[in-house]
């Protein structure tokens, strides 16, 4: 069987150079995306299939993805999704939403559409369906165990609540939903994503205890004060903690203090910067001899090709690269940095001006 499969896919790259060179100066893929743009095995594509609103300010788009894509990611994974705006590709990193299965063929991301942030807008109130998107593969350490714990604790303010609701929907497909409690807050109740069905879970599974936290009603979630009464047991279940720096850095501070940090597991969306912006520019990649434009607000990481990464808050250094030529700006300080093979964090620089990664 192996010497078989072996034996075709020789044939098929055979066959595939043969191809490129009857059809040069273009390659197969290029007829093959006139026929239909998700067959390209140069890039990952989906297509926007709909736009569901989940609330006056987010919305759920269903992708269906096209070659090359692998319904493999965990839970609690995110995916990287560029659009062409202007007339150049715009690159972030949202959470997937959906389980991790083949059965629909489509992936589900919910956005937030946020007052700076001109992609995230763009897909919750521009994105027409139909439109065809760039995909980077699914990544992220913040995922869901397999079996999960016997007690969790998940603790989401806005749209943190996005990455644990792929928790949700993985383990009730299964119909393995333990001994969870869900601490989830939001300015209003009409502000809350997935509010029907999580109210849904909870009545159809027994294991599930959800408390919701109405900021302007309620004043905010404070752990310190208030973990003992929404979750006694917190010290005995393992805990999911996503939502604003300032609410991770409480959390972070409580589990340490109780000497439980092994117990813990936080996401950050990024960095806390400061909303400078840095010039932008053309990002060359070196090692792959790919090139990509970028705006000023756009992180290294987020421009398109895999790289190392790690907490994406400029705080492991798993990112750092070799900056071969041309600038970038820190961020987080606006500081910018130059010179060959300088290291660089890519997960809060941006290109200042043209730029070369060895990578």
């Amino acid at each position: 069987m192996t010497a078989s499969l072996s034996r075709l896919s020789r044939g098929v790259r055979y066959l595939r150079r043969a191809a490129a060179g009857l059809t040069a100066p273009l390659l197969p893929d290029d007829y093959l995306s006139m026929i239909n743009p998700l067959w390209s095995a140069r890039e990952l594509r989906g297509r926007v299939v709909t736009v569901i609103p989940e609330t006056a300010d987010a919305a759920t788009l269903v992708i269906k993805p096209g070659w090359g894509w692998r319904f493999e990611h965990q839970p609690g994974q995110y995916v990287g999704i560029a659009v062409a705006i202007g007339g150049r590709f715009v690159w972030r990193s949202y959470s997937l939403t959906c389980p991790p299965t083949h059965d629909q063929g489509h992936l589900t991301i919910t956005v937030k559409a946020m007052p700076e942030g001109l992609l995230s807008t763009h897909l919750v109130r521009g994105l027409e369906p139909g439109t065809i998107v760039r995909l980077a593969p699914s990544r992220g350490e913040f995922v869901l165990p397999d079996p999960p714990p016997r007690k969790l604790l998940f603790v989401t303010a806005g749209s943190g609540i996005t990455l644990v609701m792929a928790m949700l929907r993985t383990m009730d497909r299964r119909g393995t939903v333990p001994d969870v409690v869900l601490a989830h807050s939001a300015p209003e109740v009409g502000s809350v994503l997935f509010r029907a069905e999580l109210h849904d879970l909870e009545r159809r599974h027994t294991g599930l205890d959800l408390h919701e936290q109405f900021t302007r009603r309620d004043g905010q979630l404070s752990l310190a004060a208030d973990l003992e009464r929404v979750c006694p047991d917190w010290r005995q279940r393992q805990a999911w903690v996503c939502g604003p720096n300032a609410m991770l850095d409480e959390a972070q501070k409580v589990w340490t203090d109780g000497g439980l940090s092994d117990s813990l597991h936080l996401e950050r969306f990024g960095a806390a910067l400061l909303g400078c912006e840095a010039q932008g520019g053309t990002v060359h990649f070196a090692a792959s001899d790919r090139s990509i434009e970028v705006d000023g607000a756009t992180t290294l990481m987020q421009a398109g090709i895999s790289m190392p990464f790690g907490c994406r808050t400029g705080i492991c250094h798993t990112c750092v690269v070799p900056l071969a030529g041309g600038r970038v700006r820190d961020l987080r300080s606006g500081t910018e940095y130059g010179g060959d093979h300088q290291k660089i964090q890519t997960c809060i620089t941006a290109a200042a001006g043209d730029c070369v990664l060895d990578l």
